[in-house]
């Protein structure tokens, strides 16, 4: 009787759990203006080549992760405007598992596509290194299927399937150029019924070199007898999004530009997702490529012109169509509250929330998600034995930076291992570049220090901009040998502010990003800050947004234990 009690009370404990973060508001970005309209982004955060489908009421969208683990959130929403995070498809794991403790930046999950096929959630994705992989589940919540590979081959990247009306199942997929020696290009080989594996080789259907440049990201669609390939090119910053058709699955299809930013301040406006509402309104969701905070998600309207849909709003009746700023919200037949992706964190949960991931497939001895005490312990984890920087390190848990003004604020406790010196936590903004506040543990006590890393990726060292003394440690002897619970325990707030400043930095010709600035601040009382080092300029990751967060880290030296830091609450305010 009391197991089952328990059972009624962890599930009534779980429902109001999920109720209320499907109502979490953010302080820095909502989309829904609240009198019937919406502004873009829908998603101001990093959700890169965004595939999204409906489900009855339900609509659901997923993205690319790269080697960020729990791999290919899953966002839920009701009006296509407010969305909020459900889970995730890959929870702790993405092949190879070889490797289950080395990042793997702009590696792994690309461009994945999300679908509903008699009964059964899949979601496909292109490996490039790999090939192509499918998961599924019953309920988009999970359980997810362990990540099968359908078809094998270097380079093949960004897959979508169509169930035919005849039973047929086809996958389109693109190149990468980096692993395959060719991009520009679009193929499609047919399924098993199952979509278990490959019957045929893939088709080259389309090929962009002379017209569509890096097209790639293809979505593959059927409508009043024709097949439709919607995809972007001309690249990331500043392409396009072209939509093919034929009545032949292998063409010849002819094309279209659809949409392009035009007079519009939304660069590169492409790649996504068609969805038809209940009342029959269509949707297309793109992303644009901002620079630092990566790229973020916009909602524009559709329409269909002699059966080519035209995107945006087309203002001089050519066929292709602009982004909008503002507009109307989707009518789907009700009127929902308003709510955006989780942000802020109390750490009164038992499991890690799911605005969380780590730097790459995840190690169950990271982490204590100690709800019942109101915080998460990270232990001190060993970093590899050719440490340069953070840029290699497993153990760093980030969430995607959520708007262009924003302020992230940590409650820390540092209990280092009083034996050896080397043990770091803080506060971390990651990206190519990457800069933090970092509490250390050294030979005379506890100090913080001010950092930053340019070009991680290429193995530069941190440069200390600044540094404040915490604790002393005593210079006896049984200082030298105290035991691992005699510890020096020291609480400190940090604090990161973000601030886009309206200027333009160039990228490359005719590319240009947002100029982010991040400003570090602590404190030893929780309400008066000290600013500490210099302003740092946020710069985006491989292929990803600048993310913020923690970590807690101990040299590469063999120990059998070592210390903690506990985050008390981790919170995103104006």
């Amino acid at each position: 009787m009391k197991h089952s009690l328990l059972i009624i009370l962890l599930a009534c404990t779980s429902l109001g759990v999920l109720a209320q973060e499907n109502n979490y508001v953010s302080e820095v970005w909502c989309p829904d203006l609240g009198n019937g309209k919406y502004k873009n982004p829908v998603l101001y955060a990093d959700y890169s080549d965004p595939d999204a489908i409906r489900v009855g009421d339900d609509y659901y969208l997923t993205s690319s992760s790269f080697g960020c683990l729990p791999g290919l959130q899953i966002l839920h929403s009701k009006d296509l405007v407010n969305w909020h995070i459900l889970g995730a498809a890959i929870p702790t794991t993405v092949p190879p598992v070889e490797t289950p403790e080395r990042p793997e930046h702009g590696n792994r999950v690309w461009a994945p596509s999300i679908r509903f096929h008699n009964g059964t959630y899949y979601i496909f994705w292109g490996d490039p290194d790999q090939g192509v992989f499918v998961v599924r589940a019953a309920h988009p919540e999970g359980p997810w299927s362990e990540p099968l590979l359908i078809k094998e081959g270097k380079g093949l990247i960004d897959a979508c399937p169509l169930w035919d009306d005849d039973g047929c199942v086809y996958l389109v997929h693109a190149y990468a150029g980096s692993r395959a020696q060719l991009k520009s290009v679009i193929a499609i080989c047919e399924l098993d019924s199952a979509c278990t594996r490959a019957l045929t080789p893939s088709r080259i259907v389309f090929d962009g070199h002379e017209e569509h440049e890096t097209c790639e990201g293809p979505k593959f669609y059927k409508r009043n007898g024709y097949y439709y390939i919607f995809h972007p090119a001309g690249g990331v910053p500043t392409g396009w999004q072209v939509v093919q058709r034929s009545k032949n699955v292998y063409g010849p299809y002819e094309w279209r530009t659809v949409l392009a930013q035009g007079k519009s301040n939304v660069n590169g406006p492409h790649q996504g997702a068609w969805v038809t509402t209940q009342t029959g309104e269509d949707w297309f969701l793109h992303f644009q490529d901002v620079g630092a905070y990566g790229r973020l998600v916009h909602l524009q309207p559709m329409t269909w012109n002699e059966d080519w849909p035209v995107m945006g709003v087309d203002k001089d009746g050519d066929g292709c169509g602009e982004p909008v700023q503002t507009y109307r919200k989707p009518n789907v037949g009700a009127t929902y509250p308003r709510c955006t992706p989780q942000e802020s964190d109390e750490f009164d949960h038992f499991t890690l929330q799911p605005q969380w991931q780590w730097q790459a497939n995840i190690n169950e001895k990271w982490a204590w998600y100690a709800g019942d005490k109101g915080f998460v312990r990270l232990y001190s984890y060993p970093v590899p034995a050719d440490y340069k920087n953070l840029w290699d390190v497993a153990n760093i848990l980030l969430q995607k930076s959520p708007a262009p003004h924003f302020t992230a604020t940590m409650k820390l406790t540092f209990t280092p291992d009083k034996r050896y010196i080397g043990e770091r936590t803080g506060l971390l903004v990651m990206g190519l570049d990457y800069a933090g506040l970092i509490l250390e543990k050294s030979d005379n006590g506890i100090h913080l220090m001010q950092v930053s890393c340019k070009e991680a990726k290429l193995g530069t060292p941190e440069i200390s901009h600044a540094t404040v003394q915490l604790t002393d440690m005593p210079a006896s002897e049984a200082a030298k040998v105290a035991k691992a619970t005699d510890t020096d325990r020291t609480t400190v707030w940090l604090r990161a502010r973000f601030t886009d400043t309206g200027k333009k930095i160039q990228k490359s010709e005719g590319s240009h990003d947002q100029m982010i600035l991040c400003h570090f601040s602590y404190s030893l009382d929780g309400k008066k800050y000290q600013p500490l080092g210099e302003p740092f300029q946020v710069r985006e990751g491989q292929w990803i947004g600048a993310k913020v967060g923690t970590f807690c880290t101990r040299p590469a030296i063999k120990r059998n234990d070592g210390g903690w830091a506990d985050v008390d609450w981790f919170r995103i305010s104006k």
